[in-house]
């Protein structure tokens, strides 16, 4: 939603996840933990010349991009890109485990899969499709409610996947990332790093679409106004109470921390199931 929103600047063009170029360092690996370490001088070389790339073939345009793997590598692409402002938008978890939830049993379509095909290396292209195809398998063939894999990949997820309820293995996905993110960002100059609370933004989006702007060295044309202004909306909030609350007690243990670092509040009645 934000990126497309930032993407409404003229000044701005949107690199929709370009999940195969960031994996160039090393496409087979089994997570997405990459360090500094990983983005040798090769690397670096590579990457940043198919950003340039893109960036003249859109006129010179500001880039905005929002892999969510990157929430697990943010030393590796600020080793990359180290001019670059970062956003970090926390979210409620209980939002997010209703929101992926439902991402785990949607395969990527066709023009998604091509999107992301188009900006990964040739020579790796095997890498990034065999995970898409083994999508395509399990939910058109055998029929399974979720995908092989999606999104994050913390370090231990494959063994999580064949050992943990699939609630367990998302809210690991939003504890791991957020404790390995608040630390790694927590090395990055205030200057270059905006963070943002999504409850907020979609409470105030004129108000904080202009810090975001600020921030990104923009001026908020009234067209970005007025488009978040008509959009942006609060319905999403709650959908988590889709769950039983047995359900979310039950991963109360993966989250509790991270809630309570990231100041949310853990309702009673998940509390009091949580405690038995």
């Amino acid at each position: 939603m934000l990126q497309r929103i930032i993407a409404k600047h003229p000044d701005v063009v949107e690199f929709y996840e370009p999940v195969g170029l960031w994996l160039y360092a090393d496409p087979s690996r089994n997570h997405d933990e990459f360090d500094e370490s990983d983005a040798t001088d090769r690397v670096k070389s590579y990457i940043r010349g198919q950003f340039l790339k893109y960036q003249q073939e859109h006129g010179g345009r500001i880039i905005v991009e929002k892999t969510p793997h990157n929430i697990l590598r943010v030393p590796y692409v600020r080793e990359i890109f180290p001019d670059a402002h970062f956003l970090y938008i926390v979210r409620n978890p209980l939002s997010f485990i209703s929101s992926v939830e439902m991402k785990w049993q949607k395969p990527a379509g066709s023009k998604r899969i091509l999107k992301r095909a188009k900006s990964t290396p040739f020579t790796q292209i095997h890498h990034y499709l065999k995970p898409f195809l083994s999508q395509q398998w399990n939910k058109r063939i055998l029929r399974r409610k979720y995908l092989s894999i999606w999104g994050p990949r913390y370090k231990g997820i494959q063994e999580d996947l064949r050992n943990e309820e699939m609630l367990t293995v998302i809210a690991r996905q939003w504890a791991r990332a957020a404790a390995k993110a608040e630390r790694d960002l927590a090395r990055i100059d205030n200057r270059q790093l905006l963070r943002l609370r999504y409850e907020d933004f979609v409470g105030s989006p004129v108000e904080y679409l202009h810090r975001i702007c600020q921030h990104c060295g923009l001026q908020m044309t009234d067209a970005m106004a007025d488009h978040v202004r008509t959009t942006v909306k609060t319905d999403r909030l709650d959908k988590w109470q889709r769950f039983d609350a047995q359900q979310l007690a039950g991963i109360l243990p993966e989250l509790s921390e991270q809630m309570i670092r990231e100041h949310y509040d853990i309702p009673e009645e998940i509390a009091r199931l949580a405690r038995g």
